[in-house]
């Protein structure tokens, strides 16, 4: 059985647009959990009902090794 999210995708024009509240870095979509992820700030924000809640008190802290490497990471 297929274990996609059920979710809309997010618009790739929409990330283009989007930073980190915190960090003003970029962002990437987990698709898997439905989060705008910012790795510079290691920090995932929720997108619920197909909305990004872009607030800080909101997003969930990344867990040890859950970002990207440092060795191919953009700052």
């Amino acid at each position: 059985m297929n274990e996609e999210p059920s979710g809309p995708a997010v618009d790739p024009r929409l990330l283009d647009l989007l930073v980190c509240p915190l960090s003003k870095g970029p962002l990437r979509y987990d698709r898997l959990r439905q989060e705008l992820v910012s790795d510079q700030a290691g920090l995932a924000y929720p997108i619920r009902d197909g909305i990004p809640i872009m607030l800080v008190d909101e997003a969930r802290p990344l867990e040890e090794g859950e970002g990207i490497p440092s060795s191919i990471r953009v700052d």
